[in-house]
């Protein structure tokens, strides 16, 4: 990867950065814990929509001893709606290493920090660098994609190795007194300026003027990138099984899609009435709607069914929940939000 164009950027980008950067709470106090908890929300996830989620996270659990004696249901509720669920999972688990390994203190070397639960290179080069100033570079998909216009690469960045190899085209032109802030700089400018939708913003950016991809016209053919295989879509029946003002929710299985968490029973539809083998006799069954989820690889189309239950009988790890138990006490993943509407009618949202 050719490293001319890569030499001259770290202070025009500096520069950009010290007048652009967003404001954020995790860079207004960058600790170990802030800055872990920051990037592992922000996995999947834009800006603004973890900003609450970290705030009422912290408020929670302040500290890495905090995060690691939280109750199981506590942190899947604080985390609802956040997907990828199982990255509240790795940070509990991290937080319990740091206790028992680490003595409670966040280590603060590349490869202490790499070896916690949920932490890939790119997390932990953000961590090292921005809250120990190591001058570890952080790749991720809009430093990949920054990257790979600057120097007109044409690697696939969907591979490791492309991935490698510009981790380690970064690791020479890192400055070592600020490698934090161009880190950060890097995601930046992919964020704001050198989009991933769209026509990049090349006006206002701080590598315009050495950019090989706007100066050969081939901002829109970079990044390279694999397509992504079609999504399997399932079809499946939701069953609304109420009582009173409370509707009946079980547990998903321990591992897999949304291992753990509460759901509204359901099956692929065409399977035939589970209605009798769950011991439910409802008065009746009606329909209440139709919701749709994307996941990574899956989309479920979901068609739901009311059944009004004549007793409070529910199989062996059921629950009934009312409005309240909803919004305070079980996690309930956002494939099933746009089903909400029809939840509050049914319980009183109370």
């Amino acid at each position: 990867m050719p490293l001319k164009q890569l030499e001259q950027l770290p202070i025009p980008l500096l520069e950009w950065y010290r007048d652009n950067a967003r404001t954020l709470p995790w860079r207004s106090d960058p600790t170990p814990y802030h800055v872990w908890l920051s990037e592992i929300m922000l996995q999947q996830t834009r800006v603004a929509a973890v900003l609450e989620y970290y705030a009422r996270f912290l408020a929670a659990a302040p500290a890495v001893a905090d995060l690691a004696a939280l109750p199981e249901e506590r942190l899947m509720k604080l985390w609802q709606g956040l997907g990828y669920y199982t990255r509240a999972r790795n940070l509990q688990k991290a937080a319990r290493q740091i206790m028992e390994d680490h003595g409670g203190v966040f280590p603060n070397t590349y490869a202490a920090i790499r070896a916690l639960a949920g932490v890939g290179d790119y997390t932990a080069g953000a961590i090292s660098s921005i809250a120990f100033g190591l001058p570890t570079p952080a790749v991720d998909g809009n430093v990949l994609r920054v990257v790979a216009r600057i120097t007109g690469d044409r690697g696939d960045i969907t591979l490791p190795a492309t991935r490698k190899q510009v981790t380690q085209a970064l690791a020479q032109v890192i400055p070592t007194a600020a490698p934090g802030d161009f880190n950060q700089a890097m995601m930046e400018l992919g964020a704001l300026v050198c989009l991933p939708n769209g026509a990049p913003l090349c006006d206002r950016c701080p590598a315009a003027s050495f950019c090989t991809a706007r100066l050969e016209g081939r901002t829109e053919e970079l990044p390279v990138k694999a397509r992504k295989k079609a999504r399997r879509v399932e079809e499946r029946t939701v069953y609304l099984i109420t009582r009173e003002g409370r509707v009946a929710l079980r547990r998903r299985p321990s591992r897999g899609l949304l291992a753990g968490l509460w759901e509204y029973p359901n099956q692929l539809t065409g399977e035939g009435d589970p209605l009798p083998g769950w011991g439910i006799s409802p008065a009746g069954v009606t329909y209440a709607g139709t919701a749709r989820h994307i996941f990574t690889h899956i989309e479920w189309h979901m068609t739901a069914l009311v059944a009004e239950a004549e007793g409070d009988a529910l199989p062996a790890g059921w629950v009934w929940a009312g409005g309240k138990d909803l919004a305070e006490r079980y996690a309930l993943p956002s494939a099933f939000q746009g089903l909400n509407p029809i939840i509050e009618r049914l319980t009183g949202g109370t």
